[in-house]
């Protein structure tokens, strides 16, 4: 009878869990990868679904949610901050209430800077191209990261707000977000809740697993000038030329930031090696990189480059 009777409460733990699993997990998101990602964000409390177990994944994505998961999945609070008024949603953002329950999230996200536009309403729909921007934001709040130097090509490039390019490039790179086969990222369609858990998942696990790079020492540069050739019509190759104190130092690209119809160029110094003597020389250095012609490519306006424009018309022609 003491074996049956362990046998009969050991079935109904196993069924009971069996059950208590299926129930909450969400009915009407498709099996895959997409739905353990989904899964994994409710188990952790960053998205909610429309009732108990379901999720409603084609659903449009509203600014109130879409603010308000991207803070809770980057981790992103203002704890460790005083204040002598504690800020509120609407003192950047009058068309938001103050004691609704994304409140909190508005504020946090603009006090990490997540460039939300100051017009919005909590139920307005939030587009691709928009998401992207504000989790990519939120991403860089974590740390400095590496990227590819890479400029991926857009079909739909047109449609993208330049103020957003920066931001849909690194999450395209970092395959975080994806096109379609046509290579159309349809940047103003609004993002539907499956599509922005997905991104955020993927977003919170590239923050994880990948390691932030220290801010390097700056460039000892006495002089940058940028010179552009034409690859072909749609890609323009762009060589930075910089002085440099001895031949030991080296020059790399560090980062490109696309900003309205300009493709900005950071630079970074290449450290000589410590072991070695170099004869103080001023030298010469280059380094290349590539960039559609779309963009009009400069050197940042602070730091130790020249006028980032100039030669630039004269070398396309030549």
């Amino acid at each position: 009878m003491k074996k049956k009777s362990w046998l009969m409460i050991a079935l109904t733990f196993v069924l009971l869990f069996t059950l208590g699993q299926s129930v909450m997990a969400f009915s009407d998101v498709d099996k895959g990868s997409d739905k353990e990602k989904i899964e994994v964000l409710k188990e952790k409390g960053i998205v909610n679904g429309i009732s108990k177990d379901h999720f409603n994944p084609k659903g449009t994505l509203t600014y109130a949610a879409g603010i308000s998961m991207i803070v809770k999945g980057l981790d992103l609070n203002i704890d460790h901050v005083r204040f002598i008024r504690m800020p509120l949603a609407s003192d950047n953002h009058p068309n938001l209430k103050d004691d609704a329950w994304y409140s909190q999230a508005f504020v946090i996200a603009d006090f990490y800077g997540l460039d939300i536009p100051k017009d919005v309403k909590p139920n307005d729909k939030m587009t691709k191209e928009q998401f992207a921007h504000h989790l990519f934001k939120a991403m860089m709040t974590k740390g400095e990261y590496a990227f590819i130097e890479l400029f991926v090509v857009i079909n739909d490039e047109a449609d993208v707000n330049p103020a957003y390019m920066d931001s849909v490039q690194k999450l395209l790179i970092t395959k975080i977000a994806s096109l379609d086969k046509k290579n159309n990222f349809y940047p103003t369609q609004s993002i539907t809740r499956g599509e922005a858990a997905v991104w955020l998942h993927d977003g919170m696990k590239f923050v994880e697993e990948t390691p932030t790079v220290e801010p390097q020492p700056e460039l000892p540069v006495f002089e940058q000038t940028l010179s552009v050739e034409a690859v072909n019509s749609d890609v323009n190759k762009v060589t930075i030329t910089a002085q440099m104190p001895h031949p030991g130092y080296g020059l790399r690209i560090a980062s490109i930031s696309f900003e309205g119809d300009k493709a900005v160029i950071y630079t970074e110094a290449v450290e000589p090696d410590p072991d070695k003597m170099y004869p103080q020389v001023i030298t010469e250095v280059k380094v290349s990189t590539y960039v559609d012609a779309k963009f009009k490519p400069v050197l940042p306006e602070t730091g130790g480059g020249s006028d980032a424009s100039v030669g630039i018309e004269e070398a396309i022609a030549g």
